[in-house]
């Protein structure tokens, strides 16, 4: 925001109950910004944000006299706040300015209720407690002058309400406290018990669009030089996930303080490519990794038994990187004090310079945050350039050297950096602190006939964030696909043994606008250009649901924000209808009717297929979904997340006759399924096996609870065709990529006569470009939706009867 003519601002702010959003005119001075509000439309709006943001936003535009297209800039509270709402707030505010090709700006929602009390005229000392909801408040003390409010504080941060009460009751000028904050709602009470006597009228506990206006003008925070890139606007967070603090109290380490993101999501994983943390079934492996690596040099090699003795020490963390469950690299940390020390990274020879080492850095110095360190310090070898050039890319920074540490004549360098890591820094763009790309972003000049291949394509852009990838497609009408990306966030959900709902909505908020802008670079080259911009777009689909309400909410507020920018049509889309269109990759001529299995880590479920978009459900799971079984019994194992790949290639060298588990509700004369007692059966037999001081016999295993699985979907999936009377059957979702179950519905139906259609690998998982099939036909139906639609964690399959 550098022009000094006026700019017009489009505010939002969706932390809290109140649903502020204004238009303004915002006029740069040196060191601040004049602001004068067009329009406002501020309102209580309980848990209906991503309902109401959008049209909002629309009709005070209109208000003002302005259109999308006279937005110069968009401000967006980024909390703290209620999680859900602030990343609500956050996705809508990245889908415009992707849609508008504009900056975006955030400001702390914690500063905005202190502008709007002086607003109203309140001078003096004002003390802000906002909702942090389980008993806790978001505090800030400001004082406010005739200039505006100033913090008397650093970050933000969380405190349970009765400490913060006691601890502004203690402090010498407790008597001139003014309290506010929408936390006083809840606790106001605690306060009072405390001797804090002075409120503010709660018509100024919350913030307000100009109030946010006014504090990210303010000479204490405006910054004329910041880029405006929406990928870099992440929310306020002052906690960790329950998962994350669970782990903390898991390792005795108690509660953890804030830990501060980076601000950039980490690098897309490869296709095959995965990290999750080092189990004992790794120390063979990593043992021989480490001697091919370091056998031949002076450093010290270590052994199995030092693994094991390194993993097992309370404040480490040890993850290793796979691909298709060979080991290629690993790297382990210990905490000491408020530092992380790396004891070992190393990569194998054939896969160095992909960027595995600098992702193994990046899992173990986050669990060091996780964990209250604030740097980390390494050892490397002097005259090792490429591994020190990989450290300097990362902020490490040589401190001293240590004579002789790796043998007479061999001394090592040590180096230490500031948490969190310079992710972002690469080889060839030795500045950390550079953008990955300009912003806006432009695009090329075009021939006339790439120009004229896109006007008539009539691209669709699609997107999917029901679980833990994050994913965007591109296809023309005709469906083709012109791009697909996934961002998985498997490393990040490894540790835990499964996905973390706020983890993965969390992850959503980071990684949207790299994966929407890298889907239209895509498409672009599709066409021969350098990228396609929103405006070739002439409808955007998003995954409404079911699934994770955190994750969906990320998507469908970014493409609500993005149809808002662009005037665009907006298209729902049922995720597991998604799958079932995924088999169209395989069998382009696939017409209903036909019966599908739906398999995966949320759903089991067998469908009768009528018609497209005419969905009868037979039966489905009771319990456990097959996915989720399987990486329940990984985890049991220590074999790592996910755990479906895991068993699978276990089971194809065991006998799956080997072990007699149950077939639940085989013969239960209906469509019903039962994971979860053939899942405490599996692991009952590994309490007895390890009682009895028996070896178990993974293989053996893992193959007789895949046989299990696939002898009971086998089975109903027969039943269910023949009583259907159809001659095609179709798999969908993630464990359709489970080589036994593949194998076994082929031979099963190939003695009926049935077509069995599986979907590529590729297409197996969650991804856009199945969610674009689906809107594809919904467009052609006419079946648009208005810019209300909000997630729903629980949409079923319809059917038109």
């Amino acid at each position: 925001m550098t022009n000094q003519e006026p700019l017009i601002v489009l505010a939002l702010d969706t932390s809290t109950d109140m649903l502020a959003c204004a238009v303004a005119e915002w006029t740069p001075r040196p060191g601040t910004a004049d602001v004068r509000v067009l329009a406002a439309g501020d309102h209580l709006c309980r848990r209906m944000s991503n309902v109401e943001l959008t049209t909002t936003a629309l009709d005070l535009l209109s208000q003002a006299g302005k259109t999308m297209a006279d937005v110069d800039a968009v401000l967006v509270g980024r909390g703290p706040g209620s999680f859900t709402g602030v990343r609500i707030g956050i996705a809508t505010a990245k889908g415009l300015a992707c849609g508008l090709g504009c900056p975006l700006h955030g400001a702390s929602t914690l500063d905005a209720v202190a502008w709007r009390a002086w607003l109203a005229g309140t001078r003096g000392l004002v003390a802000v407690a906002d909702d942090a909801m389980r008993g806790e408040v978001y505090p800030g003390i400001y004082q406010l002058d005739d200039d505006g409010p100033h913090r008397t504080f650093g970050r933000e941060t969380v405190l349970k309400a009765d400490a913060c009460a006691a601890e502004w009751a203690a402090r010498s000028d407790a008597s001139e406290l003014q309290l506010t904050g929408d936390g006083l709602k809840r606790h106001r009470a605690k306060f009072e018990e405390a001797g804090l006597s002075t409120y503010l009228d709660e018509s100024l506990w919350h913030p307000t669009a100009e109030a946010l206006l006014r504090a990210a003008a303010s000479p204490d925070n405006y910054d004329a030089a910041e880029t405006g890139d929406p990928a870099l606007v992440l929310p306020v967070y002052t906690r960790l996930s329950d998962a994350e603090e669970n782990e903390r109290k898991r390792l005795g380490l108690g509660k953890s303080g804030f830990v501060e993101s980076s601000g950039v999501a980490e690098e897309l994983a490869g296709i095959h490519l995965q990290l999750r943390p080092m189990s004992l079934n790794d120390l063979e492996a990593v043992a021989a990794l480490e001697e091919e690596v370091y056998g031949p040099s002076p450093q010290q090699v270590w052994t199995r038994n030092m693994f094991y003795e390194a993993t097992t020490v309370p404040g480490s963390t040890w993850w290793v990187a796979h691909d298709r469950g060979q080991v290629v690299g690993f790297a382990g940390a210990q905490l000491a004090g408020d530092g992380v020390d790396i004891l070992d990274v190393v990569v194998a020879p054939a896969r160095r310079r992909e960027g595995i080492a600098r992702r193994l850095l990046a899992r173990v110095t986050y669990d060091g945050q996780m964990l209250g360190a604030t740097s980390a310090t390494l050892e490397v070898l002097d005259g090792n350039e490429p591994a020190q050039a990989l450290y300097e890319s990362l902020g490490f920074e040589r401190v001293g050297l240590r004579r002789d540490y790796y043998g007479r004549g061999h001394d090592a360098i040590v180096m230490t950096a500031a948490l969190p890591l310079a992710l972002e820094a690469r080889d060839d763009r030795p500045d950390p602190t550079s953008q990955v790309r300009p912003w806006p972003i432009a695009c090329a000049p075009r021939t006339d006939e790439a120009a004229d291949a896109i006007a008539s394509a009539g691209l669709v852009l699609a997107i999917e964030s029901s679980c833990d990838e994050t994913a965007v497609a591109v296809l023309d009408r005709e469906g083709t696909v012109c791009s697909s990306v996934v961002a998985t966030q498997i490393d990040f959900h490894a540790r835990f043994g499964g996905v973390v709902p706020e983890i993965a909505s969390r992850k959503h908020t980071e990684a949207i606008v790299g994966v929407f802008e890298e889907a239209l670079a895509k498409a672009g080259e599709h066409f021969g250009v350098d990228t396609l911009v929103p405006a070739d777009l002439t409808c955007v689909a998003v995954t409404e649901g079911p699934g994770l309400v955190g994750a969906l909410v990320v998507g469908v507020a970014f493409a609500k924000g993005l149809c808002a920018a662009c005037d665009l049509p907006l298209v729902g889309v049922n995720h597991l209808e998604g799958h079932l269109y995924a088999n169209l990759f395989e069998t382009p001529d696939l017409e209903p009717p036909f019966v599908a299995s739906l398999v995966s880590g949320g759903n089991t479920m067998l469908v009768h297929v009528r018609d497209w978009g005419d969905y009868h459900i037979l039966g489905e799971t009771i319990d456990d979904a097959v996915g989720e079984a399987f990486d329940k019994v990984a985890k049991a194992l220590g074999l790592g997340y996910p755990g479906g790949p895991a068993i699978s290639r276990l089971a194809a060298q065991g006998n799956p006759k080997a072990i007699p588990f149950p077939r639940a509700m085989l013969h239960s004369h209906d469509y019903r399924f039962s994971l979860s007692g053939l899942k405490t059966a599996v692991i009952t037999y590994i309490e007895g096996e390890n009682r009895a001081g028996r070896p178990i016999d993974l293989p053996d295993l893992a193959a007789s609870f895949q046989a299990a699985v696939v002898d009971v979907q086998v089975a109903k999936a027969v039943t269910a065709v023949r009583e259907c009377e159809v001659d095609d059957f179709c798999v969908g979702g993630g464990v359709a990529a489970n080589p036994a179950l593949r194998s076994a519905l082929h031979e099963a139906f190939a003695q009926m006569g049935v077509r069995v259609t599986v979907p590529p690998l590729a297409v197996c998982g969650d991804n856009a470009a199945m969610i674009g099939l689906v809107a594809l036909r919904l467009i052609r139906e006419g079946k648009f939706v208005p810019l209300t639609m909000d997630a729903n964690p629980n949409l079923r399959l319809t059917h038109k009867d």
